[in-house]
Parts: C-alpha cells; sequence; structure tokens
C-alpha cells in the first residue's frame, strides 16, 4: 500500500463523538513509551503526523487520522505507566474499553509491544482483555533495531509461550517492526490493504 494523503481529523474522548465516516478503522495502543508516535509516523512517512514525546503517556485522547481518504488510523492512550493522576488515568482507561466495545468501525486494533523486553505481564493481561472481548487484534513488536535479530525470536517465542500457556491456541498475527529503519512497513501496511480489500470487495461498511 502507498500513502498518498494522511491528515489528522479530530481528537476527542467521548466515543459517540468520533468521525461517523463508514470507513475501516485500524486502532494503535501499547504501553506508554512504547513507541507508538514513531511507528505511526514511520508508517504513513509523514514526520510530525502523531506527536512523539519523552515524556510517557502525553497521548491521552481518541486521535483519527484519515489515510488516502478511506480508512482512519486511530491512535489511542497508553495502558500502564503514564505520568498522570489515578482520577485521569481511570478516564481515559474507560475510554479506551468504550472504543473498543463500541466502536463499530474498528476493524482490527494492533497491540504495540516493545521487543526489548520478555513478556510483560500488562501486556498478556491486555491481549487476554481483547480477546475475551471479542476485538480483533495483531501484535506489533517495536524497536527491534534495539536488539539482536536472534533475541527478537527469543522475546517473540517468550510472547508465544505465555499466551498459550493463557489458553490461546497459537500466537496471533504479529510483525517485527522498527521505526528508524522501517522493517516492518510494508508488511503492517500491505495487511491493511488486504483487510481493506476484502472490506470493500464485500461491501461490509455500505
Amino acid at each position: 500500500m502507498k500513502i498518498n494523503t494522511a491528515e489528522f481529523i479530530v481528537s476527542n474522548s467521548v466515543v459517540s463523538k468520533c468521525p461517523q465516516d463508514r470507513i475501516p478503522e485500524y486502532a494503535f495502543i501499547g504501553r506508554s513509551n512504547v513507541g507508538k508516535s514513531s511507528l505511526i509516523n514511520m508508517l504513513t512517512n509523514h514526520k510530525n503526523l502523531a506527536k512523539t514525546s519523552s515524556r510517557p503517556g502525553k497521548t491521552q485522547l481518541i486521535n483519527h487520522f484519515k489515510i488516502n481518504n478511506n480508512w482512519f488510523l486511530v491512535d489511542l492512550p497508553g495502558y500502564g505507566y503514564a505520568r498522570v493522576s489515578k482520577k485521569t488515568k481511570e478516564i481515559f482507561q474507560k475510554f479506551i474499553t468504550d472504543y473498543f466495545e463500541k466502536r463499530e468501525q474498528l476493524v482490527c486494533a494492533f497491540v504495540l509491544i516493545d521487543i526489548r523486553h520478555e513478556a510483560q505481564k500488562i501486556d498478556i493481561e491486555f491481549i487476554n482483555y481483547l480477546g475475551e472481548a471479542g476485538v480483533p487484534f495483531c501484535i506489533i513488536f517495536t524497536k527491534a533495531d534495539k536488539i539482536s535479530k536472534g533475541k527478537t525470536e527469543q522475546h517473540v517465542a517468550a510472547y508465544r509461550k505465555a499466551l498459550l500457556a493463557n489458553n490461546w491456541e497459537e500466537m496471533p498475527q504479529h510483525f517485527v517492526t522498527s521505526s528508524l529503519d522501517a522493517v516492518g512497513r510494508d508488511e503492517v501496511l500491505n495487511y491493511i490493504d488486504s483487510v481493506n480489500q476484502e472490506i470493500f470487495s464485500n461491501d461490509d461498511f455500505v
């Protein structure tokens, strides 16, 4: 897939106020400081589309970006650590679950995981939540340039083992990426393109 246009549309914290366009949405979410903004900028080939920051937890709203005028990329607040008050965290965690459970246009969530670390409990718990809620999702491992290929394979295998231990029959669809050198960009975009083609050919959003 070639990204011709990428445009910021709206930020909000109420699912009912999200864009009403009947086009597919792909949501990106992960722990704070997982490299989400850098990944979004890399995928869209727009250097400053998503705002990057050295301060974890900066994204605290549902951010919609319209891509090629026919699908939305949705940037969601991170789960886990964020330098915000407990009350604020409870609020945005609530609208995260509202988004996943109420947003009809959502066709796939991408769960971002920092490949540098071994399987983290909070990531496994969030993946289990999506499975229990019936939300279609894939896993994107980020920051692959930070560790060796062997260590990358080892950590992916650790996640596979952890998920199988949590009653998953198999490892969900996953991608290994690096925002620094665009590793995995074509694979993620081609996956989105294939899902979009199937949706549009079946008139699922008419």
